[in-house]
């Protein structure tokens, strides 16, 4: 989709580093009291609409939004904290030591 010379402009690289799901989940945390259709929920976001439904299913499997058809809500808190505290830790982990090399675990799991 494209955008305006006006928004491309004051586009800002740096929002890019949130990912479709953050914005999904925190959009749906901070109004935990409704469900929202898929549409109403990338229309709130910036995520696009044909982006959303794998999004918000990749949340479901992982309990952290519920599903009604055509609803969507946040999940069980709890698990939704536990998830931003493991994403936090691990970013700050890749941060502080690198990020992790998939083909450093297969060799090293084929030492073993």
């Amino acid at each position: 989709m494209p955008i305006s010379i006006d928004e491309f402009d004051e586009f800002d690289a740096a929002d890019r580093s949130v990912t479709n799901a953050e914005r999904a989940l925190e959009f749906l945390v901070r109004n935990r009291e409704q469900a929202f259709k898929a549409a109403e929920i990338a229309d709130r976001t910036g995520v696009a609409e044909n982006s959303i439904h794998p999004v918000l299913n990749r949340l479901e499997d992982r309990g952290l939004v519920r599903h009604k058809e055509p609803y969507w809500a946040v999940g069980d808190l709890e698990r939704v904290r536990d998830a931003a505290m493991f994403q936090s830790a691990a970013a700050f982990l890749d941060e502080e030591l690198g990020p992790e090399s998939r083909e450093e675990w297969l060799d090293a799991a084929e030492e073993q």
